[in-house]
């Protein structure tokens, strides 16, 4: 496939998968907002009362976004265009259409009174730190030219105080130049996540920026939980996240009009920032890597992928699971976590270095407390475990099966039991139908990949 229509099929290229099912819909007497499935299926209304992304930017390298946009106004910060060298986020037509349609995803606020009407992102309080890389003019696609990589554009992100950066493209380029890994790892050492799409050509082949070691790379599944049958699969899928017939906006001055429907690991790429920006506003100690690792632990999967191996080459770890991912107790992990660990200088080093525990097993004991005083304090943990084991036994025999059923409140996931915020619900509605569904893996894509 050539450089144009891979990149023009990421631009279109976006999932919605299976998401946060059962939950009550959005209220909305506009078409548009109505037409915004996913925000549904999230359960918006109830992850708005937790977290809205407020106090978070997420930097969108792309094209210029268009910040006069009814539905953006106020949340575009300038940025800098790496192609004319001032301001990014003042694009307008076809060449600021796909970047002006991920900042809505991400963080539009609608419009109309209380916000009722057009598009609203999943993190609608988060600020957009627009960053415009090279475009061929009226082509509307993110493409590098000759001076310009994403490397420097990365740069300028996570120096100008984003959180999140949400890279939705992929270059001809399979393999990640030197100064590319170089600016990934540099986001991860000052705290920023990076996350891209898988690509749309329905391959299994690696696409930078998605395949390099750091970033959260994203396929995209619809509102039946099948994966598009664009998506690109392999080992590097970490998530994904609703990516077909995803209504958005667009530039004021586009041909193709303000509102417009598209499929694309894209959108599906602009969802996962925003589920990590409402993370990284509700849970603001916590690392990168362990926002991303919120997220893993709390994805969900289909039926017959319960018990399967993970990451799958099609899911990842599983579809997205915002409000779950908000509200479940999942422990913190290692600082980088499921990223591999940094070397030389990343402050996760030593955590990573000795795993889960946070441990680095190269410390040396001698300098704390001797052997003697270890060995006793080992041997009274043991004794009060033992305790705590005969006093859990005896209670379990006698309460019987009055304990709460397993899960947690609600069974799956959500307060409520199925149907509740975050949870599945087993053999009701669209949902259910699994990956051998039409459209989507493993039947084989067709030779012409749909572009936006």
């Amino acid at each position: 496939m050539s450089f144009t229509r891979t990149l023009r099929a990421v631009g279109g290229a976006v999932v919605a998968g299976a998401l946060l099912f059962g939950t009550a819909p959005v209220a909305s007497a506009d078409q548009i907002r109505d037409e915004q499935w996913a925000l549904n299926a999230f359960g918006v209304s109830d992850i708005w009362k937790i977290s809205t992304g407020k106090g978070v930017t997420v930097a969108v390298i792309d094209g210029p976004v268009d910040g006069s946009h009814p539905d953006l106004t106020g949340s575009v910060l300038p940025g800098k265009s790496f192609v004319t060298g001032g301001r990014a986020d003042q694009g307008s037509g076809d060449e600021s259409d796909h970047a002006t349609s991920m900042a809505a995803l991400i963080a539009g606020h609608g419009h109309g009174s209380g916000g009722s009407d057009g598009v609203k992102g999943l993190a609608p309080d988060a600020k957009i730190l627009p960053v415009a890389i090279n475009l061929q003019s009226g082509d509307g696609v993110p493409k590098f030219g000759a001076t310009t990589k994403y490397a420097e554009a990365l740069k300028y992100a996570v120096d100008h105080g984003a959180r999140v950066v949400n890279m939705s493209f992929v270059t001809s380029q399979p393999d990640i130049a030197p100064d590319e890994q170089d600016a990934i790892n540099y986001a991860r050492k000052h705290d920023v996540l990076v996350v891209a799409g898988t690509g749309n050509d329905g391959v299994d082949t690696p696409r930078n920026p998605g395949s390099a070691p750091g970033v959260l790379a994203v396929g995209a599944v619809d509102k039946y939980l099948n994966v598009w049958k664009q998506s690109n699969f392999g080992s590097q899928v970490k998530l994904t996240a609703p990516g077909v017939d995803i209504r958005s906006a667009g530039s004021v001055q586009t041909s193709k009009g303000l509102y417009h429907v598209a499929d694309g690991t894209s959108d599906a790429t602009a969802y996962v920032s925003a589920a990590a920006a409402l993370l990284r506003a509700k849970f603001p100690d916590l690392t990168a890597g362990q926002v991303a690792n919120r997220l893993i632990k709390t994805a969900g999967l289909p039926d017959n992928l319960k018990n399967a191996k993970l990451p799958d080459p099609h899911y990842g770890y599983g579809f997205i699971k915002p409000y779950s991912a908000l509200t479940k107790d999942v422990p913190a992990g290692a600082k980088d976590g499921p990223f591999p660990a940094l070397k030389g200088g990343s402050s996760s080093d030593a955590s990573s270095a000795a795993g889960n525990n946070g441990v680095d097993p190269k410390v040396n004991s001698s300098k704390g407390l001797s052997s003697v005083a270890i060995i006793g304090i080992v041997g009274g943990v043991l004794v009060v475990l033992v305790i705590i084991l005969v006093v859990v036994m005896v209670a379990k025999k006698k309460n019987g099966r009055n304990g709460p059923p397993p899960g947690g409140p609600g069974g799956f996931g959500g307060p409520g039991g199925p149907g509740g915020p975050g949870g599945f619900v087993p053999n009701q509605g669209p949902y259910q139908q699994q990956p051998g569904a039409p459209g989507s893996y493993p039947q084989a894509p067709p030779t012409q990949p749909p572009g936006r």
